[in-house]
């Protein structure tokens, strides 16, 4: 799916395009602080890093409103600075202190916010699509009007989670979106040798819901497809499934040796298909920004991340009476 939004500086505007350019900025920075900060030790386990898919995130996250939800993944730190999630609260989360939006207890892959609609990210591969339907479900019953936005990997459609999510939401056409980051690689394999279909979104046929598959390097391309999903589903029209075409810089985890591709196809990708400089050239080039406005961007960003890593750091760890607050016994 190509975008169709050709007036697209006027049917977005300026703010909210400067605003998509900064939050893919402020990902991508961000995971590379994190990464620094787990060479260096200060970040414990394991670490699943987004560069490369930050277009998936900011447009979907940019057709929500703040009463929206959303579920996440392992590799979820950019939906959650997406859904407004504060940087600081972040850094310390991952740090492990007790100033983190779990109060360090959640780390990088069980952060929440859900003052901002972020219901949480899932360690669990395809964990979060049964929660978004229960979410679907509780704003169809309550007549509450929002949406619930599951994010997942190719990896989760052979879950069964992500079946029985499927066709429950399809009988009770629920307000939800199954967002596919079709990354191509699982943990250690091509998807290609993991399921017999061409296309991801085909399966979504089979449950009577759309497909659609979309280019999900170019944020204005997930924009458009996920507002029309989301029009749909508060319009009553039931879920949609979303396969956004993507491609993550970085290995699985920091474990992963990447043994399963090339060096050449991976920078293909990072020369051609770079969401963040596509945009950003495109904004330049249609006189949306200049380059003084990246800039301030680029600056406002690193100020962001140098606050937020040194209030982290400053922050205390939680103590050994807390150990057995905020969990379910």
């Amino acid at each position: 799916m190509e975008s169709s939004l050709v007036n697209y500086k006027s049917e977005i505007g300026k703010g909210k395009l400067k605003e998509m350019l900064y939050q893919m900025i402020l990902i991508r920075r961000f995971e590379e602080s994190v990464e620094k900060l787990f060479m260096q030790g200060k970040i414990h386990g394991t670490m699943h890093l987004c560069i490369g898919q930050e277009p998936t995130a900011v447009g979907a996250c940019a057709a929500l409103t703040n009463e929206d939800k959303i579920t996440s993944t392992h590799r979820g730190h950019g939906h959650c600075i997406a859904k407004g999630t504060e940087i600081p609260g972040m850094m310390a989360e991952l740090l492990g202190k007790v100033t983190g939006h779990c109060k360090g207890k959640g780390g990088s892959m069980h952060i929440a916010d859900l003052e901002k609609g972020n219901l949480g990210a899932n360690g669990i591969v395809a964990g979060g699509l049964p929660l978004a339907c229960g979410a679907a479900l509780t704003s169809k019953k309550k007549e509450s009007g929002y949406v619930a936005v599951s994010f997942f990997g190719d990896g989760a459609t052979n879950e069964g989670s992500f079946h029985e999510s499927l066709n429950i939401a399809s009988i009770w056409k629920l307000p939800v979106i199954f967002f596919c980051e079709n990354n191509r690689y699982g943990m250690s394999g091509d998807i290609k040798q993991m399921a017999n279909v061409e296309n991801l979104a085909e399966r979504a046929a089979s449950y009577g819901i759309p497909g659609v598959i979309i280019d999900g390097t170019d944020v204005l391309v997930v924009y458009e497809a996920t507002k029309a999903a989301v029009e749909r589903a508060k319009n009553g029209e039931g879920p949609t499934f979303i396969e956004a075409q993507t491609y993550r810089w970085r290995g699985h985890s920091r474990s992963d040796a990447r043994k399963y591709r090339t060096r050449v196809e991976e920078q293909e990708w990072m020369k051609n298909k770079d969401g963040i400089k596509n945009f950003k050239d495109r904004l330049l080039l249609d006189g949306v920004l200049t380059e003084a406005e990246v800039k301030e961007i680029e600056d406002k960003v690193k100020q962001i991340l140098d606050d937020a890593v040194e209030f982290a750091e400053k922050s205390p760890e939680p103590s050994l009476d807390s150990l057995e607050e905020d969990i379910f016994l």
